[in-house]
């Protein structure tokens, strides 16, 4: 699934400028003809190390599975465990 999500970023990255200008010219037509995968709204968060889909805290660019493992283990900094 990373390897997915990779090729399509670099899909969309490919075709951003193209998209762009068939929108301002608003050829939705050859729009459609593009590959599904070039559209930036496919793409979704994920993990950078597991890359599961959920749980995906974007100010670290990772689940909230592994931040809590790195975390505790101390390899974030800055962060730590609350406690009261």
């Amino acid at each position: 699934m990373k390897a997915r999500e990779r090729k399509r970023e670099r899909m969309v990255a490919k075709y951003a400028q193209k998209r762009e200008e068939l929108k301002a010219a608003g050829d939705y037509d050859a729009l459609q003809k593009l590959p599904r995968n070039a559209n930036p709204v496919r793409l979704h968060n994920r993990c950078q190390l597991t890359g599961r889909p959920r749980g995906y805290m974007r100010q670290f660019g990772i689940s909230r599975v592994t931040f809590r493992e790195m975390a505790l283990e101390g390899k974030i900094p800055g962060v730590k465990k609350a406690s009261w």
